[in-house]
């Protein structure tokens, strides 16, 4: 059958869809760029109902009613610092998806094939678009569906460890089960052997042992990335949930899926790129097992962490000409990003230069430093990335670090034994003098050693990021 306003519509919503993901690379785009993704997302859902949805109205409208609300109630309850696990459930979402629709796509051919041909001349839908599928073609649909199946549980396993590390229901430390990696190519060994079966048989065991030892993959994989790894994990996650939706955009002849899907697996993938580069490791090294455990014995930690008070913090800020904010996800726990941008507008207010760096895998989502700056409304044009800023921390008076660990963490460049060893950080030792907002002295996320904080030029800042930062306004000017 043949439906041209749905064709015309996809090309359309897909336009918007580029236009979408291409806005959100700046800040002043970035809201229109979202609307770009509303209208094409409205417009291909239209589309479908009156194309090859039409018929199923009812039921469909009220899945689509159903998930509305669901939604509205999930965003408006998250906060930003739940933003990365809520991301990483959407992701385990979208691979269930990929599961259900490549087992019902199996279960349709298996019920076309068995059909007579007078019976096959009055389907109509996907249906009619498997009934005219010559054997080449239903082997060809049988492949994508298996990539499919095997990519989207692969991604619901995975991401439902990622929501659980980066929530702190799962252990954040790096875990494996005895076999390690052996493990997980054994099992996409079996999951090979079961595409050659299912494709001599056409049943559906092989399609569901495939899909038991994608699931242990996705599980196995994920739990042996540590959590200093993880903001490389989502969007990682991102781009295998793109695969998937691209995979079922094959199976059911979905142009639109098929254009969705491979540009949110390729930016997804880029993005993986770029914050392993940024790491100074590589994308296999992070998917095979995370940071892992260091080479040798790391360099002891000499001289202690010294305590300093507002006051003190706020006569060297008072004093300083040039101050650079370095934001980590402390920030966003203590939701002190409002304060955070009082205290850049009151600096600026007294002629003072005030710079914010940002680490690409700063926080535990990308871009998730940038996001809350700019929610809190802080000039875009002062807020650097680490290639842009790095070189300036030996002319500055003051670096105030709020909330971060391992992208300041000088053992990156002095300890070859670190974990984090030729990890590029930001350089915030270098600075006259580095305030730490701490609540404590424990290590961070990743459970790593920071020798910045015993250093002679930097005092710890302890306490709430937030209630610190407060007390911290009154005595500026």
């Amino acid at each position: 059958m043949d439906f041209g306003f749905t064709t015309a519509a996809y090309v359309v919503a897909a336009v918007l869809f580029i236009l979408s993901l291409g806005g959100l690379s700046g800040q002043e785009s970035a809201k229109r760029a979202v609307w770009y993704g509303i209208v094409g997302m409205g417009l291909a859902v239209v589309a479908t109902l009156f194309g090859p949805g039409s018929g199923l109205w009812l039921f469909s409208l009220i899945l689509i009613a159903g998930g509305g609300i669901i939604g509205w109630q999930v965003a408006t309850r998250v906060e930003m610092t739940g933003m990365p696990q809520l991301v990483a459930a959407m992701h385990s979402l979208v691979g269930l998806a990929a599961v259900f629709v490549g087992f019902n796509a199996h279960l349709e051919l298996v019920r076309v094939l068995a059909m007579d041909a007078e019976a096959r001349a009055v389907l109509h839908g996907f249906a009619e678009l498997l009934a005219h599928k010559s054997v080449v073609e239903q082997n060809i649909l049988r492949v994508e569906l298996f990539l499919g199946v095997f990519i989207g549980a692969v991604t619901f396993t995975g991401s439902v460890i990622a929501y659980g590390k980066l929530s702190g229901k799962v252990n954040s430390v790096a875990e494996k089960l005895p076999g390690g990696h052996m493990l997980n190519a054994g099992a996409a060994a079996i999951s090979v052997l079961c595409l050659v079966w299912y494709l001599s048989s056409g049943g559906v065991l092989p399609l569901i042992i495939m899909t038991l030892a994608a699931l242990f993959i996705g599980y196995h994989l994920i739990m042996g990335i540590g959590g200093a790894d993880m903001p490389v994990v989502v969007s990682m996650l991102n781009s295998y949930s793109g695969w998937a939706a691209a995979a079922i955009g094959f199976s059911l002849g979905n142009d639109l899926l098929i254009v969705v899907g491979a540009l949110v697996g390729s930016s997804g993938a880029i993005l993986s790129y770029i914050m392993c580069k940024a790491m100074n490791r590589s994308f296999i090294s992070v998917i095979l097992g995370g940071f892992g455990g260091p080479a040798g014995e790391q360099q002891a930690i000499e001289g202690e962490q010294i305590a300093i008070d507002a006051d003190g913090v706020a006569s060297a800020l008072n004093e300083a000409d040039s101050v650079i904010i370095v934001p980590g996800y402390g920030m966003a726990v203590a939701q002190a990003q409002q304060t955070v941008s009082e205290l850049t507008r009151k600096l600026r207010g007294l002629g003072k230069e005030v710079r914010f760096a940002i680490h690409p895998v700063a926080g535990r989502l990308p871009g998730h430093m940038n996001v809350l700056l700019a929610e809190a409304k802080v000039p875009y044009d002062i807020v650097m990335e680490m290639d842009e800023i790095n070189e300036d921390f030996p002319k500055t008076d003051v670096v105030i670090v709020i909330g971060s660990n391992d992208i300041v963490n000088p053992a990156a460049q002095e300890d070859p034994n670190s974990p984090i060893a030729g990890m590029p950080v930001l350089e915030v030792w270098k600075a006259k003098q580095v305030f730490v907002s701490k609540r404590g002295q424990g290590t961070g996320y990743s459970g790593i050693e920071n020798p910045l904080f015993y250093k002679e030029n930097t005092r710890m800042f302890y306490g709430d990021a937030k209630a610190s930062i407060d007390s911290l306004l009154p005595k500026i000017g």
